[in-house]
């Protein structure tokens, strides 16, 4: 079974359809609502929808997801019915065999209740698809369309005099270049505000549009990265830092700890993420789609579009 306890919850949505073939007269009846066993279509509607809530103890490889909301509509046609079922949710990963499997088991239930109807060979099930699907990758895109110049500066002691391997930074450059950008100023920094302040200093005069700090977030003594960043902040971006913290808490309490902030100096994006590999991955997974959300806008507006 997939793990996706790094995926973060997105609105996702999808459509499958299938196609129940019967002869005329049965058609009929299901038009009509009227079998022997009671209404066809209201039968096969709670059907899907049932099945869509339980579909993780049908597939054994379905993840358990919460179902807010499920439908499932009919079209009658000249030698079949068309199904639709649609099945929405907020979770790590998509409703597409919900979908399916409502949109089959629908179908089913069809079956069933017209069986009495017809020979075996009149009755068919098939044409069981997706026909759409909303929500994860294909809406939350996690890769820039051009190149964007990018700095990672480590904030820490330790890694700078070589008694620490910088983890969590090579971690924050790898995702970041997976992501598009390039290149990549990498560099490690003592944890003193003036030596992260130059480097940031010669970051903006590069143009460089994403400046990531790694490390100097918590509560110690020498943590004054925030202190550094947060006066340097010409547009402030709270709910930045406020989503990677609420989606880390959700794997770790210790995430609560991080008091990184972010926005804009000027036209370039800062974020100040914490020295952790575990939540340095767990921020980068919760923001990036984001960050290159942001970073297409600021292009818009930089090129007077």
């Amino acid at each position: 079974m997939k793990n996706v306890g790094m995926k973060p919850d997105t609105l996702r949505s999808a459509t499958a359809g299938a196609k129940f073939y019967a002869p005329a007269h049965c058609l009929a009846r299901i038009a009509a609502r009227d079998t022997e066993k009671g209404d066809p279509q209201a039968s096969a509607r709670i059907a899907g929808i049932l099945a869509a809530k339980r579909t993780d103890e049908l597939l054994p490889l379905c993840h358990p997801l919460p179902i807010h909301a499920a439908e499932v509509r009919f079209t009658i046609h000249d030698d079949h019915v068309a199904i639709a079922a649609d099945v929405h949710t907020i979770g790590p990963t998509g409703v597409e065999m919900e979908a399916l499997t409502a949109a089959s088991m629908a179908a089913l239930t069809l079956y069933d209740m017209l069986k009495p109807y017809a020979e075996p060979d009149e009755l068919a099930i098939g044409d069981t698809h997706l026909i759409d699907k909303t929500g994860g990758k294909s809406d939350h895109v996690r890769k820039l369309d051009a190149p964007i110049k990018a700095a990672v500066f480590v904030v820490s002691n330790p890694v700078v005099d070589g008694n620490k391997p910088d983890t969590a930074g090579q971690q924050v450059k790898a995702d970041l270049e997976a992501a598009g950008f390039t290149p990549i100023d990498y560099q490690l920094s003592a944890e003193a505000p003036e030596q992260l302040q130059a480097a940031i200093d010669h970051a903006l005069a590069t143009d460089c549009g994403l400046i990531v700090t790694v490390g100097g977030t918590g509560i110690g003594p020498n943590d004054k990265v925030v202190e550094t960043v947060e006066p340097l902040l010409t547009t402030p971006m709270p709910g930045l830092m406020e989503t990677a913290r609420a989606f880390g808490q959700r794997r770790s309490p210790q995430a609560v700890m991080s008091r990184g902030v972010a926005g804009f100096i000027g036209n370039t994006l800062a974020l100040t993420f914490p020295g952790s590999r575990g939540g340095a991955e767990e921020t980068m997974t919760a923001l990036l789609p984001s960050l290159v959300h942001i970073l297409k806008i600021q292009a818009r507006f930089a090129s007077g579009q």
